[in-house]
């Protein structure tokens, strides 16, 4: 990796037309946001950035071409060239996080690929915010994870620097270490934790939001690691499939597609908790562009 590098910017207002794409697996595509209405069955902190954007601005255009399960390799190989082909002004990218669940991840070949996107995307004259990975603490299962998390981590602060990307630190996000912004498998955001994503984005932004966020305090118990039955519930239902998955070579992924691989646009609206979620990854009616 080169020197010199350049002072990070400050948040700076953005010039509309807003095109904003959103790259990376399951945290940006949304799972623990459930949302049947939407494609793929789940909403997500970008749909939220992208409302308020579309508040902000009306004109602001969003794509999301984030799938559950893809390794870095793959999100740059399948989610890159379609990203820059649709010319957005606005990239969101965290890419890494299952491969730091590998037992043999290489934090330092991975950035080596990471680097090369992140200039590309840069180089195509858009405004770049990278994301850092989370602390997943002492009680999380994937707390054995904490030290290769915090390499990547510090790799990515430098490449944001090397290349004058914002940065949003959800390493350091530690409200979200209260486990009820977290889903009950342990690993995604709960839709709370997803809103919170959402607003320091926004702020990082230097958008105004109206997004609600509700006190710790007022949230349902989405998770209890240490409570014996419910640690046999999760293992049972999420852990033995997940380690599944691995011996088969398969992933959670597999059968779907990204949400918005084209540019649309979201309006502010509230989660629709009626009809069966999409299996298919095909886009519902409700979510197709709005004039």
């Amino acid at each position: 990796m080169t020197e010199p590098t350049v002072p990070r910017p400050a948040a700076a207002p953005l010039a509309p037309p807003v095109r904003y794409a959103a790259l990376g697996d399951s945290m940006t595509e949304g799972v623990g946001d459930p949302d049947p209405a939407r494609p793929n069955g789940v909403r997500g902190w970008a749909d939220l950035v992208a409302e308020q954007l579309t508040a902000a601005h009306p004109d602001t255009r969003y794509a999301n071409l984030a799938v559950r399960g893809r390794l870095l390799r793959g999100i740059v190989a399948e989610q890159l060239d379609a990203c820059l082909a649709l010319e957005p002004t606005l990239v969101s990218l965290y890419a890494g996080g299952n491969d730091l669940l590998r037992p043999r991840a290489d934090v330092d070949a991975l950035m080596e690929v990471y680097e090369p996107a992140v200039a590309r995307l840069r180089d195509s004259g858009a405004q770049v915010v990278l994301l850092t990975a989370f602390d997943p603490g002492r009680d999380a299962p994937t707390s054995w994870t904490r030290p290769r998390q915090a390499l990547y981590n510090e790799h990515v602060r430098e490449i944001a620097d090397r290349h004058g990307c914002m940065l949003l630190d959800y390493w350091r996000m530690r409200t979200l270490q209260d486990w009820r912004y977290w889903a009950v498998d342990r690993l995604h955001m709960s839709p709370a934790g997803h809103t919170h994503v959402a607003a320091r984005m926004l702020e990082l932004l230097g958008v105004q939001h109206a997004l609600e966020l509700p006190s710790t305090e007022e949230l349902p118990v989405t998770a209890t690691p240490g409570v014996p039955a419910e640690d046999l519930r999760w293992a049972r239902e999420y852990l033995l499939p997940w380690l599944g998955r691995r011996l088969r070579g398969t992933s959670s992924g597999d059968t779907v597609t990204a949400r918005h691989p084209e540019w649309t646009t979201l309006r502010p609206r509230p989660v629709l908790p009626a009809g069966p979620a999409p299996q298919d990854g095909s886009t519902a009616p409700a979510e197709q562009a709005r004039p």
